[in-house]
């Protein structure tokens, strides 16, 4: 169900990858990048910005994967101006049937003086220099003055004219610090429309942050004043406070199509699937009160609101929650259903799963279905995040666990883990709650000694017998690993979520391993 066709499109640029993944602690492996690529295609939304490719080799191999793997999308990697990013750029990208090659260089005031000391001329040629080497590689070519949003008028002019003029076909204006007001961004979009003289030749872009709040407003204030691509992400994930919400842009426009009368290619239906898998992939929760996708954005709670469903739906709803992903009947499936139907549901909940991926979730389903009488959606999403967020080969299984605890007794937990064919047993009573002393008993086992940074515990569903689902973030050797676990014992969860991010302590270790072992031969 996309935008109403009326009105003149929208590109909708998602930077989840991107600059979405910058986020602290939100890292993605190359499976997850790919299985986000594709929900992000699926979406409907017209390019992907899937990595910097300069910036590391897993950056690289990301891009080059996508680009070879996902279809019906424009492909895009970033890189500075200068030759060496933009041939590496280009490098991963060259397999896409549609690619992009986005180019940026700060122009404001603060920038020039302190972070490059260049002259307004050097950033000109600098730019256009840039411009024009990846125009050599493909036709598609977007440029973005950084910091753009605090850059002078008369010099903002001049640098995107000769842009456009070097073969940028793309002009992003990007409030880099999250800094303007809505007013400010419409007047700055409809300046340069006014005052550069080959503003035709391109679309006009606008990337906000989140820093004050103001980065949907502002870049539907872009759109108000002729900007004709928003650049978002899913969760309005990001940088410090993060990105405009692709959700909440996309809604916007839709809901108050009579206001703003433009259209996009996004299938709305699948924005909730698509939150909730870029949450579990990432480990960055959506609350619970998040516009269109939190779990709360169409409950209603006070007797005045109920009374007013119940006798008229628009009284306090301006969107359905169809409309968005969300279903009417929760419960779905029971003990004896078999893997068709969940399969099917996985697909009417937004999940594309692999065979193998549906064996693991229906193997965990039939567990679960022993142990539950009803069966939700919240459940089968849990399921599906868990196998998903096990993409990396588990070198460390749970095997059993046992715990004692009292009010008035010390906390006693036995886990035995496999690693292969073998079994290891390790028991600890020195923890200050059954959570500690399962930490220490999988530290002990593993010999992997970490620092717990974040650990959240929620409920998949409603009722007593809900799947705990617990997300945690580790510090290990300076670095941030997160873990899911779903269960519907939470200590089980807990150890569950300690294993999945040990997993992928020892996953990027190997990585490494092989890479200096790659580079010394």
């Amino acid at each position: 169900m996309s935008s109403d066709p009326s009105g003149r499109h929208i590109r909708i640029f998602d930077t989840t990858l991107r600059d979405g993944e910058q986020s602290p602690g939100a890292s993605m492996n190359l499976a997850e990048k790919l299985e986000v690529a594709q929900a992000l295609a699926d979406l409907g939304v017209d390019i992907i910005e899937a990595g910097f490719p300069i910036a590391s080799p897993g950056d690289f191999e990301a891009v080059k994967q996508i680009s070879q793997t996902i279809r019906g999308v424009t492909v895009c990697g970033l890189a500075r101006c200068n030759d060496k990013d933009i041939d590496r750029a280009w490098e991963a990208l060259k397999h896409a049937p549609q690619s992009r090659i986005h180019v940026f260089l700060a122009t404001s005031a603060i920038h020039r003086e302190f972070k490059l000391r260049m002259t307004p001329e050097e950033i000109i040629q600098r730019a256009v220099a840039g411009v024009q080497r990846a125009a050599q590689y493909c036709d598609d070519v977007e440029f973005s003055p950084e910091d753009a949003c605090r850059t002078e008028h008369d010099f903002l002019c001049q640098v995107v004219e000769a842009a456009i003029d070097a073969g940028a076909t793309t002009v992003n204006i990007p409030d880099t610090v999250g800094y303007a007001t809505p007013s400010e961004v419409f007047d700055r979009i409809r300046m340069l429309r006014e005052r550069v003289p080959n503003i035709d030749k391109a679309v006009i872009s606008t990337h906000c942050h989140d820093d004050l709040g103001m980065a949907v407003a502002n870049s539907l204030a872009a759109v108000q004043a002729g900007a004709g691509q928003i650049e978002c992400t899913i969760n309005g994930i990001g940088e410090r406070a993060g990105n405009a919400a692709l959700e909440e842009v996309v809604m916007a426009m839709r809901t108050r199509s009579d206001f703003f009368d433009v259209n996009t290619r996004i299938d709305t239906r699948r924005l909730l699937p698509t939150s909730q898998l870029v949450s579990t992939t990432t480990g960055i929760a959506v609350q619970r009160n998040k516009a269109i996708v939190g779990r709360n954005a169409f409950a209603h709670e006070s007797g005045i609101h109920q009374d007013g469903m119940l006798k008229e739906r628009s009284t306090y709803e301006i969107m359905s929650p169809e409309d968005v992903g969300f279903t009417k009947t929760d419960l779905v499936l029971g003990k004896h259903s078999g893997r068709a139907a969940l399969a099917d549901r996985a697909r009417e909940l937004g999940f594309q799963l692999t065979g193998e991926q549906l064996q693991g979730v229906f193997a965990e389903f039939k567990k679960l279905a022993d142990r539950k009488k009803e069966i939700y959606d919240g459940d089968i999403v849990a399921l599906i995040g868990r196998e998903i967020s096990d993409a990396v080969e588990p070198q460390w299984t749970l095997s059993d666990f046992e715990v004692t605890s009292g009010r008035n007794r010390k906390p006693s937990v036995t886990v035995t883990l496999s690693n292969g064919e073998q079994e290891f047993t390790e028991s600890a009573d020195d923890g200050d709650g059954p959570i500690d002393a399962v930490f220490w008993a999988v530290e002990r086992i593993t010999k992997i000694e970490t620092v717990c940074k974040d650990y959240r515990v929620r409920s998949a569903t409603l009722g007593r017998d809900a799947q705990g689902e617990v997300r945690l973030e580790v510090e290990y050797k300076g670095r941030l690993y997160r873990g899911v676990g779903v269960s519907t014992d939470t200590v089980e969860s807990t150890i569950l979520a300690i294993l999945n991010a040990v997993n992928r302590i020892v996953a990027e270790s190997d990585s490494r391993a092989d890479s200096v072992a790659e580079t010394e031969s």
